[in-house]
């Protein structure tokens, strides 16, 4: 029964929220620079661009369209598959978060600029699949990257499973989470710990320094999972 908590379904965005992917895509990005022959940012203009669609990203800082952004997206992407999509580590006290939602009944989906298949690669490799109903990320050939498109492709991928939308909600680190959420009149609850700025965080209907505090937003005791994590300890 979720009718006594805030929020009748939950939206996950995954860079800068569940993962801190950032190492893979840096990497991958510098590289796809270096072998087309354009020059490679600093690392922390470099972070800039984790988190917004990429294709947007390759025109509004390099200035790539048509073919050549295509050509950038292709190298891109075969690059990250192969070595960048696991260069990530999964923000501490995520997991939990995820499973508590999941054990509490509250319907759930992924809603990630990246495209799909990375994605699921990433949840699937730290067993945190489980823990999401629906898995929504950029199409293939990123046509739908714009995050209010992603959002809408959830909650059209939930609404046909019968989900109640009546009090959705999106977890997120950027502006572009909270606009793209605003957009089919989702909240969104910011998180800290990811690459967004303080700026970022304006619309947003409130913030999260940590996993306790994001819990609690949410309707869940913290001290739950401080329990379920001791009696794991003791238990191995």
């Amino acid at each position: 029964m979720t009718s006594s908590l805030p929020y009748s379904v939950v939206l996950f965005d995954l860079d800068g929220t569940i993962a801190d992917s950032a190492p893979g895509i840096t990497s991958t990005l510098a590289s796809t620079l270096l072998q087309l022959g354009y020059p490679v940012p600093a690392p922390a203009q470099l972070l800039e661009w984790v988190g917004p669609p990429l294709p947007a990203s390759f025109t509004e800082k390099i200035g790539l369209t048509g073919a050549a952004l295509d050509e950038a997206m292709q190298v891109y992407r075969a690059q990250y598959l192969a070595h960048g999509a696991l260069d990530s580590t999964i923000f501490p006290g995520m997991e939990q978060v995820l499973r508590r939602v999941h054990e509490r009944g509250i319907p759930t989906s992924l809603a990630t600029s990246k495209p799909e298949r990375p994605a699921t690669l990433m949840l699937d490799h730290y067993g945190l699949s489980r823990y999401l109903d629906v898995i929504t990320g950029a199409s293939e050939d990123e046509v739908r990257s714009a995050k209010a498109d992603v959002v809408e492709e959830a909650l059209i991928r939930l609404r046909a499973r019968g989900v109640d939308l009546s009090r959705p909600v999106l977890i997120g680190d950027r502006h572009h989470d909270v606009e793209g959420a605003a957009a089919h009149d989702v909240p969104t609850i910011f998180v800290e710990w990811g690459y967004g700025s303080p700026s970022e965080q304006k619309g947003a209907i409130a913030v999260a320094s940590d996993t306790d505090q994001l819990l609690t937003l949410l309707g869940l005791d913290p001290a739950e999972t401080h329990e379920g994590t001791a009696a794991t300890a003791q238990s191995a």
